[in-house]
């Protein structure tokens, strides 16, 4: 029996909560709003769909509800418009945040807290700092959505399987964020050196322009938005595959933003490295082998978001 609870039922709450119901990986999910009757539509919505998926008690309730949740996962607060950056939105989503953390921890005190709301490294060195509890429960989404931007595109440059693309995107999930290419690799070979290693190919491989992909993986957010108005399928599935692993039986690595404590010479705040996440929430991070350089790169990412940290008030 696994229970969900998501604070805030807004597009990517809503499609969190759906998703999650067509993945079955919750028995019970609890859609929390400040707008409780946008919460009963869309609860109402997709449990009416439930008889062709897997069995799920779905509904809108109050904080109370949350109660011996396995995960709580938190996307309320305003969104981003066309033009702004995530961190523009620090001070606001900061005190909807610390209204949030006194109410939600008091029933849900055991449960591992999953932060989505932009910007998603400030609130979760917020959640870390208000809350109480153990940091390895409380997890920022992080660059695990930039992550798949950057698998996604390199696969295309490649034309192969998106899951035989291993590299990362570490630090803020935002502009300051930094690729360690030296480690990026399809199926252990480096990114770079794949398109020579290929036999019997007629295919001819673009020249890898890390730049662009770089550019690509930053600017996706702000693309969509653009377009569409909001960012939320792809984020929503990142969401729900943090969750099937920390019901999972067994760990996975994935960069999520958490309270470094000295890692690469990084000290209080939050931003993504690689994480072992499992049933015990992100309890153990894996330091990459990084080159100087990269060392570097992660370090003024860190020094981006300590800069917001000092200019607001937490």
């Amino acid at each position: 029996m696994n229970k969900i609870t998501i604070i805030g039922t807004g597009s990517v709450g809503s499609t969190i909560a759906y998703t999650l119901t067509v993945m079955g990986l919750a028995s019970e999910i609890v859609m929390i709003d400040i707008n409780n009757e946008k919460a009963m539509g869309e609860a109402l919505d997709i449990r009416q769909g439930t008889p062709f998926t897997n069995a799920c008690s779905l509904y809108a309730g109050s904080y109370a509800d949350a109660a011996n949740s396995n995960i709580v996962i938190i996307t309320s607060g305003v969104a981003r418009k066309p033009g702004q950056s995530r961190l523009d939105l620090a001070q606001t989503n900061v005190n909807i945040l610390k209204s949030i953390i006194p109410e939600i921890t008091k029933y849900a005190p055991d449960a591992i807290y999953l932060l989505v709301s932009n910007p998603v490294d400030i609130l979760t060195y917020t959640f870390c700092k208000y809350s109480g509890l153990p940091e390895e429960r409380i997890i920022g989404s992080g660059t695990i959505l930039d992550t798949s931007r950057l698998r996604f595109r390199l696969s295309e440059y490649y034309n192969i399987n998106q899951q035989n693309v291993h590299a990362y995107v570490l630090g803020e999930h935002g502009d300051s964020c930094m690729v360690p290419w030296s480690l990026a690799n399809i199926s252990n070979i480096p990114i770079q050196e794949y398109g020579k290693a290929v036999q019997k190919n007629d295919k001819i491989y673009p020249d890898l322009n890390f730049q662009e992909v770089e550019e690509y993986v930053k600017k996706s957010g702000g693309r969509i938005i653009s377009r569409k108005g909001a960012t939320f399928y792809a984020v929503s599935i990142s969401v729900c595959h943090i969750c099937k692993r920390l019901l999972s039986g067994i760990d996975t690595t994935m960069t999520v933003s958490t309270m470094l404590h000295g890692e690469y010479g990084i000290d209080d705040v939050c931003l993504s490295l690689v994480n072992v996440v499992g049933h015990d929430g992100a309890h153990s991070k894996v330091l990459l082998p990084l080159n100087d350089l990269e060392v570097q790169q992660l370090r003024a990412s860190a020094d981006c978001l300590k800069g917001i940290i000092n200019n607001i008030t937490l």
